[in-house]
């Protein structure tokens, strides 16, 4: 089967490892609509100029800038092999503009899932450096500095991110539930989701990806 993918999971289930290795076995580019963003602004192209003035205030691009930068982007040669989507779509709106598109008629939909109660020990145990911030990221259980509360490369104080806090997580999930439920919805219809156990070892999991991919 082809290799044109979808990959969702909530924060903290381990997303943007996985891709990784996925692009690595299947040797197929990743497409981060963010990443598009910032290359068309920089390039300064004619839709990098018009989501620059929504950018540069702090404003959501709207979907239709961005799905002409996705119906662009999967249009070229280097993609004809596939490609994965990372966290997008994100609406069924989108999937639906997506599916309209050439080649964007997608093969697999990836849902890693994991407990909530997982993914709040995950997220809420990481500790930022105040000085290197996420270049210095340890975590209490997986990661833990060798002295409690210091980074292990500076010597500065380590800290909870006020997004890292429980609380916050929480209130993540439940809106990536709400966002995210229908888009899972939309493609079970189509047959092609396929929902992952997302605990275990990274080997494990990404094993049970791949399996999924070519089952």
């Amino acid at each position: 089967m082809g290799k044109k993918l979808v990959l969702i999971g909530p924060p903290g289930a381990g997303k943007g490892t996985q891709a990784k290795h996925l692009i690595e076995r299947f040797h197929i580019p990743q497409i981060s609509t963010g990443n598009l963003l910032r290359e068309h602004k920089k390039r300064q192209t004619p839709l990098g100029i018009e989501a620059a003035s929504y950018m540069d205030s702090g404003a959501l691009v709207p979907d239709e800038l961005v799905l002409k930068m996705v119906e662009e982007e999967i249009a070229l040669p280097q993609y004809q092999g596939g490609y994965i989507f990372d966290g997008f779509p994100r609406t069924v709106a989108q999937a639906q503009a997506v599916a309209g598109m050439k080649n964007g008629s997608v093969d697999r939909v990836l849902a890693i899932e994991v407990p909530d109660s997982e993914v709040v020990r995950r997220i809420s145990g990481r500790r930022t450096c105040k000085s290197n911030g996420a270049a210095h990221v340890f975590h209490v259980e997986f990661n833990p500095p060798k002295v409690d509360g210091i980074c292990d490369f500076c010597g500065a104080e380590l800290e909870q991110r006020a997004d890292d806090r429980p609380e916050a997580v929480q209130n993540r999930q439940t809106t990536y539930h709400a966002q995210t439920s229908p888009v899972l919805a939309f493609y079970e219809a189509k047959g092609i989701l396929r929902r992952v156990e997302g605990l275990g070892t990274e080997k494990e999991v990404l094993q049970r990806l791949v399996d999924a991919i070519e089952g």
